[in-house]
């Protein structure tokens, strides 16, 4: 547990020393962002997949390959086809993840005024929880926070590129094609029940789909259950929440030019809490989408023009997220079997390996 808790515990104590010292901070963002690359990406044997991804890219990788059976994902497919086209070994999966994952991640944090709390409030779950164990999704996330640029630019057509390309590595990043009518313009009351109502087609479309009756059996029709779930999308419900009845005013005479990017963002993680009951998991895949925002939003707590309470405020999501990690490390199953003991390959494979490569 100390070797995952003791970089955030450094990362917060960091921010707080450094906080009047921006051009300091601009330039630690800088090394943070290389050490958990390199934390990410040249683990070894660490993270619930490992052998799930093992299995992938030896099936890529046999004879008897036929990529007819590869339907869903094809941009998951293709990349670990072409690492093992290009004799690389399998821990090179991960190296290619963190790439894009953390190329998406920067694209994001480059807009915020402070990039080291930006990065440094995406450690605990998305950066551990989920770069380090759900390789496809978190390659999605990494395009979505890009798609997430492109909805703050309005940009209506890159938003959809960026979207369309984040579903070749998970199909749940589809769901981000509902906000399409919404990127273009200013938005009101007016235009999101016109957004709405114009979703329900793309809502029917999705819910069709192969992806969604997977995930209905395998979720929904089950009693499988994420564990930290709960924890982890009220967390999100709740900031979304706060974000609402405290800072939704202040935030629009700060940055009137993201507001709205924002609002819907808040209103998306406020949505989560109506998926808890159908399947956890679900809901906490698609929570994970939205911690990102959710960033965004903690890490400019400081400069909003509130009063007194502004320092109460910034310390709060610290503390909460610090609790929430601390309580997941120490309650999960999956994080003593997936996450412990840490080992990395930098310095060369591991005497000792539960799947030899």
């Amino acid at each position: 547990m100390i070797v995952y808790l003791l970089p955030f515990v450094a990362l917060m104590l960091l921010r707080w020393g450094i906080a009047p010292y921006h051009r300091l901070r601009d330039q630690l963002y800088w090394i943070i962002m290389a050490a958990m690359f390199l934390f990410v990406a040249f683990r070894f044997e660490v993270g619930c997949d490992w052998s799930g991804y093992l299995n992938h890219f030896e099936i890529v990788g046999s004879p008897s390959y036929d990529r007819s059976i590869v339907r869903r994902d094809p941009g998951w497919w293709l990349m670990i086809e072409t690492i093992g086209a290009a004799g690389l070994p399998y821990p090179f999966v991960n190296v290619a993840t963190a790439i894009i994952f953390f190329a998406g991640v920067h694209a994001l944090a480059r807009r915020q005024p402070d990039p080291f709390a930006f990065l440094a409030f995406l450690y605990p779950v998305l950066v551990v929880n989920m770069s380090m164990g759900a390789l496809r999704q978190a390659i999605a996330i990494g395009l979505v926070c890009v798609a997430f640029t492109a909805m703050m630019d309005r940009r209506v057509v890159r938003f959809g590129i960026w979207v369309g390309l984040a579903s070749l590595f998970h199909q749940s990043a589809l769901i981000f094609a509902l906000l399409l009518p919404l990127v273009g313009g200013r938005y009101n009351w007016t235009r999101l029940a016109m957004a709405a109502l114009l979703a329900i087609p793309g809502i029917v479309f999705l819910w069709s789909g192969e992806a969604v009756a997977i995930a209905t059996a395998r979720y929904v029709d089950t009693d499988l259950v994420a564990q930290g779930a709960i924890f982890r999308v009220m967390f999100i419900v709740l900031s979304g929440l706060a974000f609402r009845l405290f800072l939704r005013s202040a935030w629009k005479r700060a940055w009137p030019e993201d507001y709205d990017f924002v609002l819907i963002g808040s209103l998306g993680m406020m949505a989560m809490v109506a998926i808890l009951p159908v399947s956890t998991v679900i809901a906490d895949r698609l929570a994970y989408y939205l911690v990102p925002v959710q960033a965004v939003i903690f890490a400019r707590i400081p400069y909003l023009p509130t009063r007194d309470s502004r320092r109460v405020l910034a310390t709060v999501p610290w503390v909460a997220l610090l609790a929430l990690f601390v309580v997941w490390m120490a309650t999960s199953d999956h994080f003593e079997q997936c996450f412990v003991p840490y080992q990395t390959w930098i310095g060369g494979y591991p005497d000792v390996q539960r799947f030899p490569l």
